[in-house]
Formats: structure tokens, C-alpha cells, sequence
């Protein structure tokens, strides 16, 4: 498992690192918000169009080699920028992460499923996404660091070693899971089966949690930076986002296990600390960063470890990575959605207004669940809502 942890250690570090400092200087021809907001969406872009590819690669042809090529792209990608160095090779950087995560993070998501029994997803998948909120962490705070320290050039190099460093060990440590014999399946039967309430509700959540991490990563720093802060303060101050989520996470899954804790219930609470955080994020200055960065951290942290653990909990194992990659279409809609959103929300009034209009969505959201829950309760017996 510790090398699954790492690869997803290694997309979040790379994926906040970069979009936090992106936020905190005017460098590297990020001259506006919307280009911000593009750069930012760039990433997540690659991944709306090739993670569903991926994850079916994945239940192919088995799910470790698909990590692999994924990590060593990944580090390739990053080595690119380090080359060239020049705004427009950014952009093409950014394009070749993006697209190498989309192989490795559903792969890693379903080897973590196949790998641990069903009745400890809830823990599998609130470790994995422990680690992998310690990159969000450090990748805003580290990111700083080493932007103030050699610039871009310096991180994307870093992140090359790292891509690289884990693709070897994930190579030496991680075990063959060969694919499972499947049935044939149409496009009609893989639409049945995207299209029902098992699938939808969960990835949904997901979607908005990602949507309102990726704003919180890439526009706080903007905040911050109208405050008066300088890059390494707002990361560290946009790193309380992944830590509060960090904390959450684990705590979570172990409470989805034991029984203490239903999806719904869970998923709706999560939905509602998002949006307050957002709410919170339309406040000035150092205030409003640190309240939505812990709303934001905890709601996402509800979300994370519930949603996955539903999703596997609903899937064939045979089609693990087929469902974990349109999961993660939809998260990448959320992620490249929330910050295009927020832009052009932006533009035409202030980033506050921006804030609001992503709150209002992931509310208006929490409410509908919670609207479901309650509906549902009259023809569910108690404790099969999970």
C-alpha cells in the first residue's frame, strides 16, 4: 500500500503545489484571472478526457502497469518544463501531467480496493487519501518554498525526482493483480450502471468536494495576496485546507466501517462544511483565508474516504477501474469546473462574488441530499443507507 500512497502524494503535491504558487505571483505569464483560472482547469482538462480511458486500460490489461506508465510520464512531463522554461512550454507541462495522472490515479484508486477487504474500504481509502492530503499540504506550503528559492523551474524539477523516485519503488513493491474475467458489457449496460443513484450520488459529491479544494488552492492565495501576504505565509495558510482534510480523512473511513457513520449522512455534512468554508472565503483578508481553508479541508475530508468507499462498494470488482476512472471524470469536472466558474464570476464582478457562486452551488446541493436522506428514511429500514 505505501507506494500507493506515494503516487497519490505525488499528483497532489504536483497538482496544489503548482496552482498555489501560480496564485501568489504574476509570473510566468499568469497576468489575469483567467488565465489563472486556465492554467489551473489545464491539468484537470487532460484528466476529464482520459481518466475514464485509463481505468478501462486498467481492468484490461491489469492495473499496476497502468501506474507505472503513469508515474514515469508524470516525471517526464515535469523534466519538460525544466528544459525549456519559457510560459508557453508551462502550459504544455501542465497538459503532460495531467495526462499522466490520469493513468496513475484511477489505477491507484482501484489497486487500493482490490488490494483490502470490503469491510475495511472505509480505512483503505481514508489512509490513501491521508497521504495523498499531506501533498495538498505540502505542496502549497513546499511549493513556495522552492518557487522563492529557484522559481518554477526549481519545483517542476523536483517534482521530475519525485515522479520518478515512486514509479521505482511502486515497480519493486507494489504486487501483479491480474485483471478479472469480466462479461461482456454494452454501452447500454455501462450507461445503466453510470446512471444509477449509486454511481451518481457519490461521484456528484466528489465532484463538488474537488471542485471547492481546487478553487480553495488556487484563488485563496489570490486573497491572501490583496491582503498583503507574501507567498510563503498564504501557503502555509492555504495549507490548513489539506490538513484539516489530512485529520478528517482517516477518522472518517474508520467511522464508515465501524457503523458510526452512514454515506448519506456523512456526504451531506461534508457538502454543507463545503460551502460554508466558501461562504467563509468572501470574508477579507486573513480571516476569510483560514476560515474557508478549514471548512473547505474538513467538508472535503467528510467527502473523500465516504464517496470512494460507496463506489467500490457498488462496483463488480471487474469493473473497479472502469467505475474509479468515470469517478474520476466527474471529480475533474469539479476541479477544472469550480476554478472556470470562480473566474469568470470573477471577471465581470470580484473574486468574492466568485466565492458565493460556488457556495451556492454546493449548498443548494447538501441541501438536495439532505432533502433525499430524509425522503428516503421512510422506505429504508435503519442502517441501509451506507
Amino acid at each position: 500500500m505505501w507506494p500507493l500512497y506515494a503516487a497519490g502524494f505525488t499528483t497532489a503535491f504536483g497538482a496544489h503545489g503548482i496552482a498555489a504558487t501560480l496564485g501568489s505571483n504574476s509570473e510566468d505569464a499568469v497576468t489575469s484571472l483567467l488565465v489563472l483560472g486556465g492554467l489551473l482547469a489545464l491539468y484537470d482538462g487532460a484528466e476529464v478526457l482520459l481518466k475514464p480511458l485509463f481505468g478501462t486500460l486498467a481492468d484490461r490489461i491489469g492495473a499496476r502497469p497502468v501506474l507505472l506508465g503513469g508515474l514515469v510520464a508524470f516525471a517526464a512531463a515535469s523534466a519538460l518544463y525544466v528544459m525549456a522554461d519559457s510560459p508557453g512550454w508551462l502550459w504544455a507541462a501542465r497538459l503532460g501531467q495531467g495526462a499522466a495522472a490520469s493513468a496513475f490515479s484511477p489505477s491507484a484508486s482501484a489497486l487500493v480496493a482490490r488490494l483490502n477487504p470490503a469491510a475495511k474500504h472505509g480505512r483503505a481509502f481514508g489512509s490513501y487519501g491521508f497521504y495523498k492530503s499531506i501533498g495538498y499540504t505540502l505542496g502549497p506550503l513546499l511549493g513556495g518554498v522552492l518557487v522563492w528559492a529557484g522559481g518554477l523551474r526549481l519545483l517542476f524539477a523536483v517534482l521530475a525526482v519525485l515522479g520518478a523516485a515512486v514509479a521505482v519503488w511502486a515497480t519493486v513493491a507494489v504486487p501483479v493483480v491480474p485483471p478479472l474475467p469480466k462479461a461482456r458489457q454494452t454501452v447500454l449496460d455501462l450507461a445503466r450502471r453510470l446512471a444509477d443513484p449509486s454511481f451518481l450520488a457519490p461521484t456528484a459529491a466528489l465532484a463538488a468536494a474537488t471542485a471547492a479544494l481546487s478553487v480553495g488552492v488556487g484563488f485563496l492565495p489570490v486573497s491572501g495576496r490583496a491582503a498583503g501576504l507574501g507567498t510563503v505565509v498564504t501557503g502555509a495558510a492555504v495549507s490548513v485546507l489539506a490538513g484539516c482534510a489530512a485529520v478528517v480523512q482517516p477518522r472518517a473511513g474508520r467511522a464508515l466501517d465501524d457503523g458510526r457513520l452512514t454515506t448519506r449522512t456523512g456526504l451531506a455534512a461534508g457538502l454543507l462544511a463545503t460551502a460554508s468554508g466558501l461562504a467563509c472565503a468572501m470574508l477579507p483578508g486573513l480571516t476569510g483565508v483560514l476560515l474557508g481553508a478549514a471548512l473547505i479541508g474538513v467538508g472535503t475530508g467528510l467527502i473523500t474516504p465516504l464517496g470512494f468507499a460507496a463506489l467500490a462498494a457498488s462496483t463488480p470488482t471487474e469493473r473497479l477501474g472502469q467505475t474509479m476512472g468515470a469517478a474520476e471524470l466527474g471529480r475533474e469536472l469539479g476541479d477544472a469546473g469550480g476554478p472556470l466558474l470562480v473566474a469568470a464570476v470573477a471577471s465581470l464582478t470580484t473574486l468574492t462574488y466568485g466565492f458565493g457562486a460556488l457556495a451556492a452551488a454546493i449548498g443548494t446541493g447538501a441541501v438536495v441530499a439532505i432533502v433525499h436522506r430524509r425522503s428516503a428514511s421512510v422506505v429504508l429500514k435503519p442502517g441501509t443507507d451506507r
